[in-house]
């Protein structure tokens, strides 16, 4: 099966019904969030998918980050520096997964993986223009991406681990 028919295959067959209290958004229904949270204010909801893993191992990860057909890049931050790098990203040019302080992002996850596409499949009652992709990072400890603004709508899933998160209003 290709990727595409993959993609296509773990989408659900419509959007979500908006009237429909969803746990995703804490008993939120869709049309609500949209109306009262969606361009508004952050919203921290625990256990948003109760007994999610991974929809992708590290070592899967790793692999899809070596592929020229998948946009990855390297958060690294040594002696107090941040930097940057773009993949392809051999597994053997990654830092150790013992070295501390550094973030690999995998774009583009649910073109490549049916269960990142069936995750995916969840956000959409968001529309369609604003539903770009599923973003996968594994971080190191202490590993981050650093201060910075999204220009776009995120929605971040913490499966695993522990990280430090801060929101801050933009002027």
């Amino acid at each position: 099966m290709n990727d595409s028919a993959l993609y296509a295959q773990a989408l659900p067959p419509g959007p979500v019904d908006p009237d429909t209290p969803l746990d995703l958004l804490g008993g939120m229904t869709p049309a609500a969030f949209m109306r009262d949270v969606w361009h508004r204010k952050p919203l921290l909801i625990r256990q948003a998918v109760p007994g999610i893993v991974p929809p992708v191992s590290r070592d899967a990860l790793f692999d899809l980050a070596d592929r020229d057909d998948v946009e990855s890049r390297l958060v690294t931050h040594f002696r107090n520096r941040w930097k940057l790098a773009h993949g392809p990203f051999a597994r053997e040019n990654l830092p150790g997964v013992k070295t501390r302080q550094w973030t690999l992002l995998v774009q583009g996850v649910n073109l490549h993986d049916a269960a990142a596409a069936e995750l995916m499949g969840r956000f959409r009652f968001v529309p369609d223009a604003r539903l770009d992709d599923v973003m996968i990072s594994y971080a190191t400890d202490g590993g981050g991406v650093g201060p910075h603004f999204d220009s776009y709508d995120v929605f971040l899933l913490h499966v695993s681990g522990r990280r430090r998160w801060r929101f801050s209003s933009q002027t």
